[in-house]
């Protein structure tokens, strides 16, 4: 395929009007889509227009920091219902057997000992754990405590036990 000057023209203009490369190809006809950006780029073409991919990472920008900020909301008012609900029902010891999709898989004890159980409560949807476990597995942002020992319990969570 060989560029015509009429062709030339042609995806001058079509390229000024900031069609794609690919509507250039259908509209010239003949040609490919990186042919017409071959040629665009040897014409110093490109740096006329603002091209397609900028203008779609802006949109992508914007709508990934409105998705964020909806998520995170929605993850601190979720953990706030949490704190705020103190209505956890009874422990429900299971062995790994008996253990369901809706049963709390929070581990009690240690395997190796005899009385190893897990805790068998209902987990909360789109969870593997209960509510009272659910805070001790997945601390809001910027919550965490220092521990300087591993047994502690944080003060947030001791309250927590006691006023169930």
């Amino acid at each position: 395929m060989s560029w015509t000057d009429e062709k030339v023209a042609k995806l001058k203009n079509l390229w000024g009007k900031g069609n794609t490369a690919s509507q250039i190809a259908e509209i010239i006809g003949g040609i490919s889509r990186n042919a017409v950006i071959g040629k665009a780029h040897r014409l110093n073409l490109s740096a006329k227009i603002k091209t397609r991919t900028a203008a779609s990472s802006e949109n992508f920008n914007n709508s990934v920091e409105s998705k964020s900020a909806k998520t995170r909301q929605g993850r601190r008012s979720k953990f706030k219902s949490l704190i705020i609900d103190k209505d956890f029902e009874p422990e429900n010891p299971k062995q790994l057997e008996d253990l369901d999709e809706n049963s709390c898989k929070w581990p009690i004890g240690h395997p190796d000992e005899e009385k190893f159980y897990f805790c068998g409560r209902s987990s909360l949807k789109d969870f593997s754990y209960c509510k009272l476990h659910l805070l001790y597995a997945y601390q809001p942002k910027g919550k965490k405590e220092d521990l300087s020992d591993k047994n502690e319990i944080p003060e947030f969570i001791e309250k927590k036990i006691k006023s169930a």
